[in-house]
Formats: C-alpha cells, sequence, structure tokens
C-alpha cells in the first residue's frame, strides 16, 4: 500500500505545506495519521480543510518521476517518448487514480501516470510555474 501524503498550497502566503497530514495538531486536527502505513482521516475536519479557501491541497499519487523526485497532483511534468516530442502537461488526480493531462498522443485523452513514470519528470507546479503550461501550447 503507498503511503498516502499531502502537500497543501497556502493561497496567502504563497508557499507549499508538505506533509501535512502529519500536522494534526498544527493544522487543527483537520487529518488524522497513523504509522504511514494504514491513513485514517476525519471526513469532517478533513473535508473541511480541503473546502478552506486559504488552500490547495494536492495529494502524492504515490510514484516518482525519472529524477526519484514524489509526483504530486499538480505537478507539472515534462514527458519523453521514444517516438514523439517532448510534451508539458499537468498531473491531475481523480477518483484515486493519478492521470497526465491529454497525453495520450492518438486521442488527447488522459493516461495513468503508472504507466508512463520512467519517462516524465517533475518540472514545476501549477501555483509556482503555470507558464509552463502556456508556453506548451
Amino acid at each position: 500500500m503507498r503511503r498516502i501524503k499531502f502537500r497543501a498550497w497556502n493561497k496567502g502566503n504563497e508557499i507549499y505545506l508538505y506533509n501535512v497530514q502529519d500536522a494534526y495538531d498544527t493544522l487543527s486536527g483537520f487529518v488524522k495519521y497513523d504509522d504511514g502505513e494504514n491513513a485514517e482521516y476525519d471526513e469532517d475536519c478533513f473535508g473541511g480543510f480541503l473546502n478552506n479557501k486559504w488552500y490547495d491541497v494536492e495529494q502524492f499519487t504515490g510514484l516518482k518521476d525519472v529524477n526519484g523526485k514524489d509526483i504530486y497532483g499538480g505537478d507539472i511534468v515534462k514527458s519523453s517518448y521514444k517516438y514523439a516530442q517532448p510534451k508539458i502537461s499537468q498531473i491531475i488526480m481523480e477518483n484515486g487514480n493519478s492521470y497526465i493531462a491529454g497525453e495520450d498522443l492518438a486521442t488527447g485523452n488522459e493516461m495513468l501516470v503508472s504507466d508512463h513514470v520512467e519517462e516524465i519528470e517533475v518540472i514545476g507546479n501549477v501555483h509556482e510555474n503555470s507558464e509552463l503550461l502556456e508556453e506548451s501550447k
């Protein structure tokens, strides 16, 4: 089982807070987290944190890029495939799965990150480097 981790983008201070699941006391009880293998969260408290206007919470995909860097929803990645030009895309988390947005070269649909992790590199995130997505269009 993968370790469930979260990071939160503080909109007011424009900084990331990492391992927010470990910050139970700091974040007023938003998350209950135990041994790093099995996570429980209080739906009422954690749901309030997720809907908080001050934070954007992003979940760890459980995967690392070609350089060993953790991949989170909201990351911007560069995909390098053998027979295609490199492409810049965003990681999207949906229903417990992580996708590379618009990455399927044939259909333009999302592709599972786990199928292509050897070919992607985290180069930024949507909060600090959104211009990377604009430049890639």
